[in-house]
C-alpha cells in the first residue's frame, strides 16, 4: 500500500505505452456500445452447505476486455497483489479492512482470483498520412489527458465453503465501523496510515458494502475506495485508486463484475 506513487508511475506509464499503440495503428473502431442489462434482484443468501467454488472457476469469472471494453484487466505485477496475511494492522480490530483493501479480500478464502483494471485511454485521431513524429506526439498527449482521469481497480474474487462469505461480510463491517477513526497497517515492514474510514453507497450482490478510506502517504491524504460484495458463496471485492486530479470513482467494474457472476 506503500507504494502507491511507484502504482502510479506504473499505471502512467502503461497508459502512455498504450495510447501510442492505438495511435499508431490508427484505430478508428467505434463499436456500438451494448445496452447492460438492468441488474437483477439480489438472490438468494449463501445456504450454510454452500461450496466454494475452485481456482479454476473464478479464473473463468475474472473480468476482461470482453465484459468491459473500455477498460483493460490484467494479471498484477508480482507485489501488487498481496498474499493472504501479508497486512499486519496495528489495531487487530482493524484485521477485515487491511486485508480487504490489501489482499483482496476480508477474510482468507478457499480460493482468489486478481484483476487489476484501468480505463483504455480515449484517442483524437491523426491526420491521414501523419508522421511516425506526429502519431508519437498525438499519442503523448492522449495518454496525458487520460491520466488526468485515470483510475486503477485491483478486483479480487474469492469463495468461501459453508457460512464463510457471509463471516467475512460480518467481520468488515464490524471493522469499518471500529476503525472509522484509522489504523496503521504494516507490509513487509512498510508502514501505511489509513487516517479514515467512512460509509460510502453501493448495491447489488446478496450483500455490498462500501468504504472511502483516507490514506495518508508521505503526509498527502489520498482518497482510495472500497466496494465488497457477496454473491452467494464468492464475495467480490474492488479496491480503486484515483491516479489523476480529476479522477472520480466509477462502478463500471463493479457492475460488470457483477453482472458476469449472475
Amino acid at each position: 500500500m506503500s507504494k502507491v506513487p511507484v502504482r502510479r508511475t506504473a499505471v502512467a506509464a502503461s497508459l502512455i505505452s498504450l495510447s501510442l499503440a492505438l495511435t499508431a495503428c490508427g484505430s478508428a473502431d467505434e463499436e456500438k456500445d451494448a445496452k447492460s442489462d438492468p441488474q437483477g434482484s439480489p438472490s438468494a443468501a449463501a445456504a450454510p452447505t454452500a461450496k466454494a467454488l475452485t481456482q479454476a472457476e473464478l479464473e473463468k469469472l475474472a473480468l476482461t476486455k470482453t465484459d468491459l471494453k473500455d477498460h483493460d484487466f490484467k494479471e498484477p505485477e508480482p507485489g501488487d497483489a498481496l498474499k493472504p496475511g501479508s497486512a499486519v494492522a496495528d489495531k487487530p480490530d482493524c484485521r477485515p479492512v487491511a486485508a480487504a483493501a490489501t489482499e483482496g479480500t476480508p477474510a482468507t478464502a478457499v480460493a482468489q482470483v486478481t484483476r487489476m483494471g484501468m480505463p483504455v485511454p480515449k484517442t483524437a485521431p491523426t491526420p491521414s498520412g501523419a508522421s511516425t513524429d506526429q502519431k508519437i506526439e498525438t499519442g503523448l498527449k492522449n495518454a496525458a489527458d487520460s491520466l488526468d482521469s485515470a483510475t486503477m481497480t485491483f478486483t479480487t474474487l474469492s469463495s468461501y465453503d459453508g457460512t464463510g462469505a457471509a463471516d467475512a461480510m460480518a467481520a468488515l463491517k464490524k471493522a469499518a465501523t471500529t476503525c472509522a477513526d484509522g489504523f496503521t497497517v504494516t507490509v513487509g515492514g512498510d508502514k501505511t496510515k489509513m487516517a479514515k474510514v467512512t460509509p460510502a453507497a453501493y448495491s447489488g450482490g446478496d450483500e455490498a458494502l462500501a468504504y472511502t478510506l483516507m490514506m495518508d502517504v508521505d503526509g498527502e491524504l489520498t482518497d482510495t475506495h472500497l466496494v465488497t460484495v457477496r454473491k452467494g458463496a464468492t464475495i467480490a471485492n474492488f479496491y480503486t485508486m484515483l491516479i489523476g486530479e480529476k479522477a472520480t470513482p466509477s462502478t463500471a467494474i463493479p457492475d460488470a463484475q457483477l453482472k458476469k457472476l449472475g
